[in-house]
């Protein structure tokens, strides 16, 4: 029976799932950033995480970066690496949260839509339970994906390593 389960954990077909559920997660929430990045930039100040100075740069970065790492995912293209990327964005994500939980804060998260739509997607422990599967999916990918089922396979016909 460990086997079995080992075996299922372990499936290429569900890490595919997995990874492409990911990658389409991150790259829908950098659109509304992309097209909007001062607003977004107002949404981050709002956290009151980072030094006002760095939130201009990090607004108009980040997007970019989430873009760039779920269409990685989703491709199967150095997936391993876009799911090293994808970790520490939720990582940095999460502790944002918990900052902002700590504060008190009423707010939006900002991860989908503008801090303007506090009813759609208010920060709460929902939030950062959302945002902790998300990290463990990250993780489950680094772990485990072969890149068997992606790009990599398919045009350089290896298994990819970080």
């Amino acid at each position: 029976m460990r086997q079995y389960l080992e075996r299922i954990v372990a499936s290429q077909w569900l890490l595919l799932v997995a990874r492409v559920y990911l990658g389409l997660v991150f790259v829908i929430a950098s659109w509304h950033k992309i097209l909007a990045p001062e607003i977004f930039a107002l949404d981050v100040a709002t956290y009151q995480f980072l030094p006002l100075w760095a939130t201009n740069g990090f607004a108009l970065v980040l997007p970019w970066v989430e873009l760039l790492a779920g269409t990685m995912l989703i491709l199967g293209l150095r997936a391993r690496a876009a799911a090293l990327l994808t970790l520490c964005m939720m990582l940095s994500f999460i502790l944002a949260l918990l900052w902002a939980l700590h504060l008190g804060l009423d707010m939006a998260c900002g991860c989908f839509a503008s801090q303007a739509a506090t009813t759609e997607d208010p920060i709460s422990w929902h939030t950062m339970v959302r945002d902790l599967v998300w990290f463990s999916l990250a993780l489950y990918v680094l772990t485990l994906d072969q890149a068997r089922l992606g790009l990599d396979h398919i045009f350089l016909n290896r298994k990819v390593s970080l």
